[in-house]
């Protein structure tokens, strides 16, 4: 009998040391982060900035605009996309933001909110940022609903920064230009969500712009207590989790017209949806939102960190990610200094400080790329992140 009962507490014991185990492995071990481990990422991000900056930025000759790539593709645009100049405005918006830097960096960032002006749709009926720029200094684009959205995220963070009313009017101005792009169509699978572009080619509801619309809106019910932007916010927000959410954390790239899915995963879905929740959460109390944002954080994280899926991401996706998560799961930290110095040992050329990745923006450097600010700015975004967390 004595012998029987020792046997299954051994076994019983075993057990418990195989899930306490697995569930140490599941989720990052909250390690202390000292002031030198700050110090020590905040001067890579002031580093890698200045390579963009020397590499990439084109001056006041170049209308303080910034190249697509370093070297220009043959053929190429003479200026980036609006998508590539707005993480470079946010990776400006991240240095100033570390310990010491608001000063320093305050006519970096003036800067590139005069810039962005030239992206401005000239056509007065739609009010925005095309994703081009028009003449004279280029051939123009078309509205992407993400773009603005995520311009209209760094316009929030300059407001919150110092900015004033004019930049607290630019989050409003494109919260204003994505509405136009909710369809009202009430006959498609799953009605509503946000149309990826305006345009007649435009074929999709996307997880990206739905997403980051919500997380504007929120932001903007945050700053203003405006009841408009907390029903938006709510709407675009379980419009995403209802119709594109195959699990927790994880949202289908897009539902097109004729109701069929693209079921590609990126991680900045993953993150404008944590983001979204957990400001809601802060701004309302409501236990609710606290609630998915945990859900969401634990199930993104649990897929991403598998393998190389997280390395294999574009890189500024992954910025998106962790701006994110950090605040609802800080013990992912860890996670984020173990991705960033691979980058750091792996992607960076030390003899210029530029960043090479795959043609997918994520992975091992392919060195037949060209360096781009899209990834350029990306880094400066994510090693920022640890500068400050």
């Amino acid at each position: 009998m004595q012998a029987a009962r020792s046997g299954r507490f051994q076994r019983w014991l075993v057990a418990v040391l195989a899930v306490l185990a697995a569930a140490a492995l599941a989720t990052p071990a909250a390690a202390s982060t000292g002031r030198s481990d700050r110090q020590l990422w905040a001067a890579r991000a002031e580093a890698s900035y200045r390579a963009l900056q020397d590499h990439l930025y084109l001056g006041d000759d170049g209308h303080r605009l910034y190249a697509e790539s370093t070297p220009a593709a043959a053929g190429g645009n003479p200026y980036s996309y609006l998508w590539e100049f707005r993480e470079a405005t946010q990776a400006t918006l991240e240095v100033r933001a570390l310990p010491g830097n608001h000063r320093r960096y305050a006519d970096d960032v003036a800067d590139r909110f005069a810039a962005i002006g030239h992206y401005a749709s000239t056509d007065p009926a739609r009010p925005g940022y095309d994703s081009y720029l028009p003449a004279p200094l280029g051939g123009d684009g078309d509205l992407f609903y993400d773009d603005n959205a995520v311009v209209g995220l760094s316009f929030v963070d300059a407001y919150r920064g110092g900015g004033g009313a004019e930049a607290l009017a630019g989050a409003k101005q494109a919260f204003r230009t994505d509405l136009r792009g909710w369809d009202t169509d009430p006959t498609r699978t799953c009605p509503g969500g946000m149309h990826w572009v305006e345009a007649s080619w435009n074929t999709i509801r996307a997880a990206n712009v739905t997403g980051l619309f919500a997380e504007l809106a929120a932001n903007l019910y945050a700053i203003t207590r405006d009841e408009t932007y907390l029903h938006w916010a709510t709407r675009a927000y379980r419009w995403n989790r209802a119709c594109l959410m195959s699990s927790p954390g994880l949202y289908r790239n897009d539902i097109a017209d004729d109701g069929s899915y693209d079921d590609t995963l990126w991680t900045y879905n993953s993150g404008a949806m944590i983001g979204t929740a957990n400001t809601l959460y802060q701004v309302t109390g409501d236990r609710h939102w606290r609630s998915l944002a945990l859900s969401d954080a634990r199930g993104a994280m649990a897929y991403w960190t598998t393998g190389d899926r997280l390395y294999a991401q574009p890189a500024v996706f992954n910025a998106f990610l962790f701006r994110d998560v950090l605040p609802v799961l800080p013990a992912y930290r860890s996670t984020l200094d173990s991705y960033a110095r691979r980058l750091w040992r792996d992607n960076r050329d030390p003899a210029t400080g530029l960043f090479r990745f795959q043609a997918s923006n994520g992975g091992a450097p392919d060195p037949a790329q060209p360096v781009g600010t899209l990834n350029q700015s990306a880094a400066v975004q994510l090693f920022a992140l640890l500068g400050r967390a």
